[in-house]
Parts: structure tokens; sequence; C-alpha cells
């Protein structure tokens, strides 16, 4: 009995690694094709309010917290027309 308990523990040690060395390759390849689509996103995302949203001598640093600023004003308002009901 004891040999065959041997041999189930080195299997399920076998099967264990595997798993898990399985399951780091898959967890690390989502997270480089993440960072990847992150970081392509913010460039384009740069890009487009460099080309189209930012104004004469501001920074896409400052167009994008004056935009974030509008927005939530923007936002303000609407729920304020709301709860008044127009």
């Amino acid at each position: 009995m004891s040999k065959l308990k041997n041999v189930n523990k080195k299997i399920e040690d076998c099967v264990v690694t595997g798993y898990k060395k399985i399951e780091k390759g898959a967890v690390d390849g989502y997270k480089k094709i993440e960072k990847g689509t992150v970081e392509g996103y913010k460039k384009i995302e740069d890009k487009f309010v460099d080309k189209f949203l930012k104004k004469d001598g501001e920074t896409v640093e400052e167009a994008k917290a004056r935009l974030k600023k509008e927005q939530e004003e923007l936002a303000k308002k609407q729920e304020k027309l709301r709860k008044e009901g127009k």
C-alpha cells in the first residue's frame, strides 16, 4: 500500500507542477497583452487630444485635465436639470 501511495503522490506532484506552469504562462501572457493594449490606447488617445482637442499653448496633459473638468461640470448641470424635472 505504501508504494502505491508514493506513486500517487509523485503523479499528483507532477500534475500540480505542470498545471502551475501552464497557469503562470497564461497569466503572464494575458498581462503582456493587457499592458500592450493599454499602452497602445494611451498613445492613440494622446495623439487624438494633441491633434483635435488641445488649445494653443496647452500641453496634452493640460488639455486632458481641462476636458475632464468640463465633463464633470456638464454632468453636474445635467444632474441638476434632471432633479428639477426639465
